[in-house]
């Protein structure tokens, strides 16, 4: 049972007596923060005295005589000028719990309404290893997947793995020129990562090269600008005119001026950063060979893309014993997550469907050409969405949409859901305008958006050389730091240890593992939040860690007090709630159906951790 819909029900019923055109006063039920004023509030009499031009007081009075809630709670008492703090009975929650005890449920119900919904989280690129931008997409997607199917919703996930694009041009150019056969043969994934390392830092490099002139040109730019503002500027000062109008242009060229030398220092930074990658590779006798050796690398690798696509026997081939070593790796790290998928359809998998997709858009009068490329514009949008390019290439707008088309086709879901960056905003923005265009009116797009992971200079989370910080080697730092906690703790005991060695490792995956995923659940999934192994791992605050040993502890009080755990379980023996704290924890305990069923309004997980470590909170009280 969910106390709060059941109140807001009642309440909403009060309403239609007392101001019947006030249905939307009914969301103003909240839960009371402070326990001394009772366990939910309505402070809704404030907005209803306007409409009806009665004193608050007497609209909270109204109110409460038609609230009919004695089944649940004590009779409402109305505090300063009108609101209304209801107290559960006592004697409810303690019969509540003890049936809660014996529902495997909690007291969830299982939707009413089920809705078919298709997920689509993680969505890594297969040719290249997973690293800690992908923590995000696949917790936050794996929690509302979990979440949605405890509530009796069709659930369907679906991985929609980068296997198809100019990555895999990369690995073919690679294989083909920079192969290590021995190291191939040894470990397959670690050779084929190296190979696309290689290729990507060569492609850089070149590129790179290029662009060094055009940011050297753009700071002459701007440095004259510079130079032509602070002129501008120091002839008002010297003048020391004081008309209105030239005060205003003054106060105008200030304000652009700073902005033009956060510019410049901007610009400075990316062509130091170019050069430095530039240097790395000329400096080094043996890279510097290769580049030379492979001036045209960049065409190269959409030459074996282009070829990979046209079905060509010999890229294909490669591709197809490439994919089960790339899946593999992918698989052994889920494995760890705890993390499964329905259904992992890559962008090979709709690459049929893209011909037949733009022709129909063209032929709906959906897209037109502009300068060689096909494309679709938008009202809302100032630059349109290109679904084929000027060489007949496909792109990953492409894909999405035909995605959509099929997962209509095949599952026919009320919404779809997309765990992804929150830098892809303007991407799912239009493919969902599109999408609308196309006819699909009558279902739910979502674009789930989540914030980025930082180190602790503010910045993206990094290794020191600044290379992304690869998933697999995060999780092992995390098992390998809780496997020293658990060490020491078990070393340290009175009596000796009590562990072996593999019941620690055990424990060391479990915490470790667990400080991570939860770490990433526990913020809201629209903030960014700064990466540290220590506050994961502490005992203390909002962490797995601390969740983890409130559990340890309960089963230890337990064991202390040779309490029979199942045979608790099964008792209906009733109980009285004698201590304050006793009756916050009960009722804690009974929000549980209401903490589920708020993840889902606006698909943000950490309520749920929020709930757990109050409830963790209270038992420790």
């Amino acid at each position: 049972m969910n106390v709060f819909d059941w109140l807001r029900d009642r309440f909403a019923q009060s309403l239609s007596h007392v101001a019947p055109d006030a249905a939307d006063a009914a969301s103003m039920v909240r839960p009371a923060q402070d326990p001394r004023f009772g366990d939910y509030q309505i402070n809704a009499a404030m907005a209803l005295s306007k409409r009806l031009k009665v004193p608050p007081r007497e609209v909270a009075e109204q109110l409460v005589a038609a609230l009919d809630t004695d089944e649940l709670f004590e009779p409402p008492e109305i505090a300063g000028p009108g609101f209304i703090n209801l107290r559960l009975r006592r004697d409810w929650i303690e019969s509540e719990v003890v049936a809660r005890d014996h529902d495997e449920r909690l007291g969830v119900p299982t939707t009413d309404a089920p809705r078919t919904v298709v997920i689509d989280y993680s969505s890594p690129n297969v040719a290249k290893p997973m690293h800690v931008g992908h923590i995000r997409s696949t917790v936050i997607g794996d929690g509302l997947y979990r979440i949605l199917k405890f509530l009796g919703h069709h659930v369907v996930s679906d991985n929609h793995l980068g296997d198809w694009g100019t990555q895999f041009g990369m690995i073919i150019y690679g294989y083909k020129h920079f192969l290590d056969s021995n190291a191939f043969a040894t470990d397959p994934v670690a050779e084929l990562a190296r190979l696309y390392q290689r290729v990507n830092q060569i492609v850089d490099y070149h590129r790179t090269r290029r662009e060094l002139p055009r940011w050297e040109q753009r700071i002459s730019e701007l440095e004259a600008e510079i130079e032509r503002l602070e002129g501008a500027v120091s002839a008002v000062e010297s003048s020391g005119a004081s008309d209105p109008q030239a005060a205003k242009q003054l106060k105008k060229d200030k304000k652009q001026l700073r902005r033009l030398r956060q510019q410049v220092e901007e610009v400075r930074a990316t062509l130091k950063a170019s050069r430095e990658r530039v240097e790395q590779i000329a400096s080094d006798p043996e890279l510097a060979q290769i580049a030379e050796a492979h001036a045209d690398i960049e065409q190269s690798v959409l030459d074996e893309t282009a070829r990979l696509h046209r079905g060509d026997a010999e890229n294909r081939q490669l591709w197809e014993s490439f994919m089960p070593h790339c899946k593999e790796a992918l698989d052994q790290v889920y494995r760890r997550l705890d993390v499964r998928f329905d259904y992992e359809y890559g962008e090979s998998f709709y690459h049929d469907r893209l011909k037949p997709l733009v022709e129909r858009l063209e032929a709906q009068g959906l897209a037109r050409e502009s300068e060689g490329a096909l494309c679709v514009f938008l009202d809302e949008f100032d630059a349109p969405m290109i679904v084929r390019k000027r060489d007949g290439a496909f792109l990953y707008a492409t894909t999405d949409l035909a995605t959509i088309e099929f997962r209509m086709e095949t599952w026919s879901p009320d919404a779809i859901l997309y765990v992804v960056d929150h830098r892809q905003g303007e991407h799912f923005a239009k493919l969902f305008a599109v999408a609308r265009r196309m006819g699909y009116n009558d279902i739910e797009l979502t674009h789930v958006a989540f914030g980025t992971v930082l180190g602790n200079d503010g910045r993206p989370f990094r290794t020191r050389s600044g290379d992304v910080v690869g998933l697999e080697s995060l999780l092992d730092e995390a098992v390998s730091r809780a496997l020293r906690v658990v060490s020491e703790n078990d070393d340290a005991k009175k009596n000796g240890p009590e562990l072996d060695s593999d019941e620690r490792r055990r424990i060391a995956e479990v915490v470790g593992i667990g400080a991570i995923k939860y770490a990433d659940l526990s913020h809201h999934r629209t903030s960014d939040y700064v990466f540290s192994f220590d506050k994961m791992l502490a005992l203390e605050g909002n962490t797995a860690t601390y969740l983890q040993y409130s559990y340890a502890r309960i089963r230890g009080i337990f064991g202390k007090g040779g309490v029979d755990y199942q045979a608790a379980l099964e008792s209906t023996e009733p109980f009285e709630l004698n201590q304050p704290i006793e009756r916050e924890l009960a009722v804690q305990l009974i929000r549980f159906p209401e903490a589920v069923a708020s993840t889902l309004v606006d698909y943000t997980p950490h309520l749920l951790s929020a709930y757990l470590f109050d409830l963790a909170e209270r038992f420790h009280k």
